[in-house]
């Protein structure tokens, strides 16, 4: 029986220090809690309480490689993110389109 996510890519994102670790973790192949964790004014143990929010909604994966953990990117987790902003690219697309015809037609009457 596999239980549903505690966290969707929504309320993931919705953190700036998350969408930083994303970036970062963007960045390179993997990383450890301590290089994560100098870019950020704050603790190790707050750094993990996000991260494993990011792990929770599938965003990140971890492994453990002696005594650390490493930190990867999972960037496929972030497709539904990506499905639900096409809707609205196109929206912004049309808006564009008819701005442009508008001021095309305004140009070509004075």
């Amino acid at each position: 029986m596999s239980s549903a996510p505690k966290h969707d890519v929504f309320q993931a994102i919705a953190d700036p220090t998350r969408r930083k670790l994303l970036r970062l973790l963007s960045e390179k192949e993997e990383m450890h809690l301590t290089a994560l964790s100098k870019h950020f004014p704050m603790s190790r143990t707050a750094v993990s309480k996000h991260l494993r929010i990011l792990s929770e909604a599938g965003l990140v994966s971890e492994r453990k490689v002696g005594r650390e953990t490493r930190y990867r990117l999972q960037p496929e987790a972030l497709l539904e993110l990506k499905e639900w902003l096409s809707q609205y690219e196109q929206f912004w697309e049309n808006k564009i389109s008819v701005l442009k015809h508008f001021v095309e037609n305004e140009e070509a009457n004075e």
